[in-house]
């Protein structure tokens, strides 16, 4: 029944639990970790610049607005259910058990192309800090495939030497982002604060429109990943209090932080040199050594690189969670529910990195790769529409009460719902348009359609799934 206490079902199942751990600082910088400042506008800059041509800060602004409103239905949910598995678990909850499947299934797949997307980006910075050759295809998968071995041992490792890596990448966040960014906006900015909004459509969009739209897009990018603090509540101590904080307060601080460092960018750099610097991988190190002083240069590339580590641990630990309570709950294999007896759920950790790094093969194909980066980001504002729907849904026929929660917002709840829903399906549909302009001229069209077939086939390949389960337990 609605309003009851999954995460005390949950512990019946099986004898496998996790550690309760975490406190509210550490569920923090894990959200923190996750949608990560420096990786999640480091990784945008360029295709903002080079599609829209300038004038994307707005575009910003508003994306983060209406994902705080996505946030707050998360943390409703997450005082109310505080589970491991997050959005799965409520779907599950609210929804039934196929609702829950195919949640899963959308969920797993989009976030391990997320940590994919994150080693291809990890893996490039890493080679540009050890000045390796990294011309693409070969190379491109080998340093990807180094930073998730970085990453695995992170989450292999004791729980203190995880929480020391995630605090030191908030650190380096906060150097390589409000530290940088407060040096460009005092000291070394040139122009007024109009140049944040111009220059809209002067890249390769066709028109203003257009490129307004593919800077909405484009910006989703920046701030996902919130829901990690959901998914790892059952290490939260005292989580239907402090998690919805986490959720909430990890996503206004990284947003925060993203405005003001992309501010402080726009101003401090000249329009064209914005936009020849995005025609390379690294379009920042080059313009912030030139401002600041090439000696710079190499301290800069170690604070990316650690908040990157950071980062990429957090995603992987963010996943195997969502593995660990499927298998639990008997939608995976029942050994990706092992946990070893430091509490670690070892097996799920190493699944997810797997099929992540089997990912990493299709980076002898850049179009591939272009492929995988669109489903990370459109797969999880699917899995954004489907708990906000499923959450609103469930609010509307009474299958969720959500005064039962401690996180009580009475009719403004369902107004932030409502609006979250709206924008998550706005986004998604937004995400998923095929935009000839945003990829290279010789794209195949899969290409451009790459998250609907992506979703369609997940979809196609979870009711294949339910069907073949259910003619089994018949039989």
């Amino acid at each position: 029944m609605p309003g009851t206490a999954p995460s005390q079902t949950v512990h019946t199942m099986t004898g496998n639990s996790l550690n309760r751990s975490m406190s509210v600082w550490h569920s923090l910088t894990l959200g923190f970790a996750v949608v990560s400042p420096v990786v999640g506008l480091y990784a945008i800059i360029g295709v903002q610049t080079t599609v829209t041509g300038g004038g994307w800060f707005m575009a910003l602004a508003i994306c983060l607005a209406m994902q705080l409103l996505v946030a707050t239905v998360y943390a409703e949910l997450s005082s109310q259910f505080p589970v491991a598995g997050g959005a799965y678990k409520w779907a599950r909850q609210l929804g039934g058990t196929i609702a829950g499947q195919y949640a899963g299934g959308i969920y797993i797949c989009s976030t391990i192309a997320m940590l994919t997307t994150t080693a291809y980006t990890g893996g490039s910075w890493l080679a540009i800090f050890w000045e390796s050759p990294n011309d693409g295809g070969g190379m491109t998968v080998l340093w990807g495939a180094i930073f998730l071995l970085l990453c695995t041992l992170l989450n292999l490792a004791p729980a203190s030497i995880f929480k020391l890596v995630i605090k030191l990448g908030v650190y380096a966040e906060i150097i390589g982002s409000v530290g940088v960014a407060l040096l460009l906006f005092f000291f070394f900015r040139q122009h007024s604060f109009l140049e944040l909004f111009q220059h809209m459509g002067t890249g390769t969009a066709p028109s203003e429109t257009a490129a307004f739209l593919a800077a909405l897009a484009i910006a989703g990018w920046a701030f996902i990943g919130f829901d990690a603090c959901s998914t790892t509540a059952e290490e939260t101590r005292h989580p239907k209090r402090m998690v919805p904080r986490a959720i909430f307060f990890s996503l206004l601080i990284v947003g925060t932080v993203v405005l003001f460092n992309s501010a402080s960018l726009i101003l401090a750099f000249d329009h064209g040199t914005l936009k020849n610097s995005s025609n390379t991988f690294d379009p920042v190190t080059p313009l912030i050594a030139s401002s600041i002083g090439d000696w710079f240069e190499k301290p800069f590339l170690t604070i990316v690189m650690i908040a990157f580590l950071a980062c990429g641990a957090s995603v992987v630990k963010y996943t195997s969670h969502i593995v660990y309570a499927m298998a639990r709950e008997g939608n995976m294999p029942p050994l990706l529910s092992r946990v070893t007896t430091n509490r670690i759920p070892r097996n799920a950790v190493l699944f997810t990195v797997l099929l992540a790094g089997s990912g990493l093969v299709f980076g002898l194909n850049d179009n591939a790769v272009a492929t995988i980066i669109a489903f990370g980001t459109g797969g999880l504002y699917a899995m954004f529409t489907f708990t906000t729907g499923i959450a609103l849904f469930s609010r509307l026929t009474g299958r969720w009460n959500p005064a039962l929660g401690r996180l009580k917002l009475g009719i403004w709840g369902l107004v932030i719902n409502s609006l979250a829903f709206i924008w998550s399906s706005f986004e998604l549909i937004n995400i998923a348009w095929p935009r000839p302009y945003a990829v290279s001229a010789d794209a195949p069209w899969w290409q451009l359609w790459a998250v609907p077939l992506v979703l369609g086939s997940i979809l196609s390949i979870t009711t294949l799934y339910i069907l073949c389960k259910k003619r089994m337990q018949i039989k």
